[in-house]
C-alpha cells in the first residue's frame, strides 16, 4: 500500500462522507430516521412513551421527537377490526410513575376485558408523559390522531393549566415549530416567541449527519434499548425506598407564586388548550373525555389550608369551578374524579397512585370507558 494510494481512499472516502451528508441534508433525512423502527417488528412495542432518567437501568431515554417516540410505542400497530381504541393523555401519575407496565392504568383498563356496544374489544394505550402541561399534552395527541382513536381520555389537573408554564416541558420547547403552528392555527394565548423554544438549526451543516447526530444517536439508543426492553419487560428503574407524602403540611396559601387567595379567572389558566384538543380529536372522528384526575388529600395539620404540598384549597376549589363552568359552556364530555381515590393509595406524589390505587381509578372508568354505541 503506497501513500498515493492511501490518499485516493482517503479522497474517496471523504467525497463519500460529503455525499452522504449532503443526501441526507436535502432528503430531510432525520425526518425518514425518526419514523423507522424496530418496535412492533423485530421487537415488542413499548407499552409507554419512552421517558427515562436512568437508560443503563432503565432501558429507556428520553428524548425530543414525537415519531420516533410514537413508532416505538404499541399504538403504531395497525388497528384491528375489532378494536376499540383508546388513548389515555395525560402525565407522570397516567404514565404510571413507579408502576410496572401492566399495573398501569391502560394495562388495568385493558385486562378488565371490556366491549364496546357492537362487540368491539376495548384497547387502551397509555400515551401519558411525565410533566404538568397541557399544551405538552395536546401537542403528542396532534401526533397521535393518526393512529385513528376512537376514544381520547385526557386527564388534567391544576398545575398543568397555567398559561405561563406552558413552553416550560422539554419535549414542547424543543418542538418549537410544531408548537408554534398549533398556536397559530387555533389562535392560543401563548407566545409564539418565548424565549423558551428552542429552535431547530436552519442552516447545512446543523441539518448534515455530523449536526444531527444527537438526535440520530438517541434515536440508535432507543432502538438498542428495545432488546432489553424485550427481555425484561422493564422500561423504569423503581427505586425501592421512597419519601411517602407528608399529612402534616405549611399552612403557606401560595400556590404558583400567588400569595393571596383569590378566584383564578379564565386568562390565567389553559382553558384554549383543551378546547383546541377537543377539536382535534373531534376532527379525526373520535370523542373525548376530559378527567380531572385524582389527587392526594390530606388530613393533618392544616388541611383546612392545603389540600396537599402541591395545592391551596383556594387555588384547587377555584381550578375546579372554572373547569366545570367551561365543560358546562361547551358541551364538553368531563368527569371530576378529583376525590375518587384514598388518601393511602398515593405513593411519592400528589398524583402518582399505587397499584391499588390505579385499580380504583380503573374501577371509576368503566362507565365512560365502555361505549353505548
Amino acid at each position: 500500500m503506497t501513500w498515493r494510494a492511501l490518499a485516493r481512499i482517503a479522497l474517496k472516502t471523504a467525497i463519500l462522507f460529503i455525499l452522504c451528508n449532503l443526501i441526507f441534508v436535502f432528503t430531510n433525512g432525520m425526518t425518514i430516521v425518526e419514523r423507522l423502527s424496530l418496535y412492533n417488528l423485530v421487537v415488542p412495542g413499548r407499552a409507554r412513551l419512552p421517558y427515562g432518567e436512568n437508560p443503563a437501568e432503565s432501558y429507556n431515554l428520553s428524548l425530543d421527537s414525537l415519531p420516533a417516540m410514537l413508532a416505538s410505542h404499541t399504538v403504531a400497530r395497525p388497528k384491528a377490526a375489532d378494536e376499540y381504541r383508546v388513548l389515555l393523555i395525560g402525565d407522570s401519575g397516567i404514565w404510571g410513575w413507579r408502576l410496572t407496565p401492566d399495573a398501569t392504568l391502560s394495562a388495568q383498563l385493558t385486562a378488565r376485558d371490556l366491549r364496546s356496544a357492537d362487540g368491539r374489544r376495548v384497547v387502551v394505550y397509555n400515551l401519558a408523559y411525565p410533566i404538568q402541561a397541557l399544551m405538552k399534552d395536546a401537542l403528542i395527541l396532534d401526533a397521535a390522531l393518526a393512529h385513528q382513536p376512537d376514544l381520547v381520555v385526557w386527564f388534567v389537573t391544576l398545575d398543568g393549566f397555567p398559561l405561563d408554564k406552558q413552553t416550560y416541558p422539554p419535549l414542547v420547547a424543543r418542538n418549537a415549530k410544531g408548537v408554534r403552528a398549533l398556536i397559530a392555527q387555533y389562535e392560543l394565548p401563548i407566545d409564539p416567541r418565548d424565549p423558551a423554544f428552542v429552535d431547530a438549526p436552519g442552516d447545512l451543516l446543523a441539518r448534515s449527519i455530523v449536526g444531527m447526530r444527537r438526535p440520530l444517536a438517541d434515536w440508535l439508543r432507543l432502538q438498542l434499548y428495545g432488546v432489553s426492553w424485550a427481555l425484561t419487560g422493564i422500561d423504569q428503574a423503581i427505586a425501592a425506598e421512597y419519601a411517602p407524602l407528608a399529612s402534616d403540611l405549611d399552612a403557606d396559601p401560595t400556590w404558583n407564586a400567588i400569595a393571596v387567595p383569590r378566584p383564578l379567572t379564565p386568562s390565567e389558566l389553559a382553558i384554549p388548550v383543551l378546547a383546541m384538543g377537543e377539536k382535534l380529536t373531534r376532527a379525526a372522528g373520535g370523542r373525548m373525555v376530559i378527567v380531572n384526575e385524582p389527587i392526594h388529600i390530606s388530613r393533618g395539620a392544616n388541611a383546612d389550608v392545603r389540600y396537599n404540598s402541591w395545592y391551596p384549597r383556594w387555588a384547587y376549589d377555584s381550578y375546579r369551578e372554572g373547569l366545570e363552568r367551561a365543560c358546562g359552556e361547551r358541551a364538553w364530555t368531563c368527569l371530576d374524579l378529583w376525590d375518587a381515590v384514598p388518601a393511602d393509595y398515593f405513593t411519592d406524589s400528589p398524583v402518582h397512585l399505587s397499584p391499588d390505587g390505579t385499580a380504583i381509578l380503573a374501577d371509576a372508568l368503566i362507565p365512560i370507558m365502555i361505549p353505548k354505541g
